[in-house]
């Protein structure tokens, strides 16, 4: 057993070239519009002038088309702005703990698994246990008498008789006392938030040696 000491790669994106914007003629904005009716006044019969309420008309639809691409463009920024708020927003919960839910573990029979415990509290002695999908106890493992932190374990996928356990879904726990005595609990899914990433649109915590998308934390406390 020891403290996991971790640190982040940073990836580099290849640079790449931005592809040529080509402007989409099948629709057409205000300008078109203005445009069409200028050149239709242009063109006018003198002696047949257009109806003074037809380009009233055309000229209402204009401000109704430049209104609503207006209000689109507002949205949009709007939009784009809340999402950069919330991301940002996420930068308090460092130092909290954050809970993925689950605290199961993923074993294939004849291998070692590891991962990771945080105890809130330092520990004066306690086991983790390993269960399986009924609760029961196959396995403890000694903890040991450490500061609070985030510890790794590895279980060799035996139980206590030293038998292999078949490949599957099994579960972690722990039970520890803290130097007064008090008895605790903790498991695996729950850790404190060391810092945030962002990735595009995407939020990533960094708890334990690892980096979870937010949409993969459950409640943050």
């Amino acid at each position: 057993m020891a403290i996991t000491s971790t640190g982040l790669n940073a990836a580099t994106n290849a640079e790449y070239a931005a592809p040529a914007v080509t402007e989409d003629k099948s629709v057409l904005s205000k300008d078109d519009f203005m445009t069409l009716l200028l050149v239709e006044l242009q063109n006018q019969d003198p002696t047949e002038p257009m109806d003074s309420e037809k380009i009233l008309s055309q000229t209402s639809q204009l401000a109704t088309l430049e209104a609503t691409e207006n209000t689109n463009k507002a949205l949009s920024d709007l939009a784009v702005s809340l999402g950069t708020s919330q991301q940002f927003s996420t930068v308090s919960a460092i130092g909290k703990t954050a809970d993925t839910g689950s605290n199961a573990i993923v074993l294939d029979e004849g291998t070692e698994t590891t991962f990771e415990v945080y105890f809130p509290d330092a520990i004066e002695q306690g086991n983790v246990e390993i269960l399986d999908v009924n609760g029961n106890i196959l396995k403890t493992l000694d903890v040991g008498t450490n500061p609070k932190g985030v510890y790794q374990f590895t279980w060799d996928g035996t139980d206590t008789n030293g038998n292999t356990v078949d490949s599957g879904i099994y579960y972690a726990t722990a039970s520890y006392t803290n130097p007064n005595g008090d008895a605790l609990t903790t498991r695996v899914g729950a850790y404190p938030i060391e810092s945030v990433k962002f990735e595009g649109n995407d939020t990533y915590f960094k708890i334990g040696s690892s980096y979870v998308s937010l949409s993969d934390v459950v409640e943050i406390y």
